[in-house]
């Protein structure tokens, strides 16, 4: 989607002016992963208008490849405005703009299925659910299991005012069964499914990903690894670009997968770091992202969870909906920081540009 952000605070109504950028879950992971190095491809379709020659340059300007997009002259470009309060607030509105836009009208027919399965990696959210019956259908296909299939990482990114009735939340659950790296908050599962007590009681709903991050707000987040996942996506190889190897994070999980359902979990948790909150829209695609980067090289659980940290702290000081990640080798020395040192980080508005070494991170 292209987003508008308001100018300055205010309620939608007050607000006299916007600035453009743009927004989408996925895409806004593609881009973070490009930033960070990797080889990535967003697949999407947008409407033959302004606003789509936007979304797809705009994209494109990271790194992502943007062959598979495709244009529709019937449908347009969907669209949202969001004022500058937060998130669950009462202060907080979202208009979104998007029944009947180019991307509400895929399905398993007209997106290129080759290029989609391609990757490494495929990363889907249950906000693409939300915009159809047919982008349920397509996400089914997707998710089902299959010599094709590559590994699947899923943002349950549940949002009951996109869903059309009440079923919304049972589907995302289904969907997210079937994955094999699956991201939640803790706040959403209870909100969604009504499940509280911590990651263990998600973990209990959620058995059968190889994989499952549990974020827990300003607390941290906990990345539930069951024995059954190989962790570890790729080693680096030809410079600084990645590329895929064969080796998988974990087996292709779903109901007919018991294997990782009955496997033993190790739990990792890490904390969050103390941050100067400017916006926190896009902030859970730049944990996401994050947190793939580093195990598509091979980095260690708690370490994975840090760069998710650092790579949402990037979005969180900034005002719009994506943010560039700190620089690999600044990410790498943060990370590796011991847990005193890392408990006692603040980062601020500019400190992707102004972090030298860990003792320099207090910003004031």
């Amino acid at each position: 989607m292209v987003t508008f952000l308001p100018t300055r605070p205010g309620r939608l109504a007050d607000v006299p002016s916007f600035e453009r950028g743009i927004g989408g879950a996925e895409s806004n992971v593609a881009c973070g992963l490009a930033a960070a190095g990797h080889s990535v491809r967003w697949v999407s379709r947008v409407g033959a208008d302004g606003f789509g020659d936007h979304l797809v340059s705009t994209i494109a300007s990271y790194g992502v490849d943007v062959s598979a997009v495709r244009r529709d002259p019937a449908r347009p470009t969907g669209v949202y405005f969001r004022t500058a309060g937060e998130r669950g607030t009462d202060a907080h509105e979202v208009a979104y703009y998007r029944a009947g836009s180019a991307a509400s009208a895929m399905s398993a027919e007209n997106v290129d299925l080759e290029a989609v399965r391609a990757g490494r990696v495929l990363h889907l959210t249950g906000i693409t659910a939300a915009l159809s019956e047919g982008c349920v259908e397509l996400l089914r296909e997707l998710l089902a299991a299959g010599p094709d299939r590559p590994l699947i990482s899923f943002d349950v990114n549940h949002r009951p005012d996109l869903w059309r009735d009440a079923e919304g939340a049972e589907v995302v659950l289904e969907l997210a069964r079937r994955a094999d790296v699956v991201f939640v908050g803790e706040d959403e599962a209870e909100e969604a499914w009504r499940v509280t007590g911590g990651p263990s009681a998600i973990r209990e709903l959620l058995p059968e990903p190889g994989v499952l991050v549990v974020k827990q707000g300003v607390e941290g987040a906990t990345a539930c690894v069951s024995a059954a996942a190989r962790w570890g996506l790729v080693a680096p190889r030809g410079g600084a670009a990645y590329r895929y190897s064969p080796a998988p994070l974990g087996p292709v999980a779903g109901p007919e997968s018991e294997a990782a359902a009955s496997s033993p979990t190790r739990s990792t948790f890490v904390p969050s770091l103390d941050v100067d909150v400017i916006a926190t829209t896009g902030a859970g695609d730049a944990f996401a992202a994050g947190f793939l980067s580093a195990a598509l090289r091979g980095l260690p659980v708690k370490s994975a969870l840090r760069h998710a940290h650092l790579h949402a702290a990037a979005t969180l000081t900034t005002p719009g909906d994506l943010a560039a990640p700190p620089a690999r080798d600044t990410a790498d020395r943060l990370a590796a920081v011991d847990d005193g040192t890392w408990e006692t980080l603040r980062l601020g508005p500019g400190w992707t540009q102004a972090v030298q070494a860990p003792e320099e991170v207090r910003i004031p």
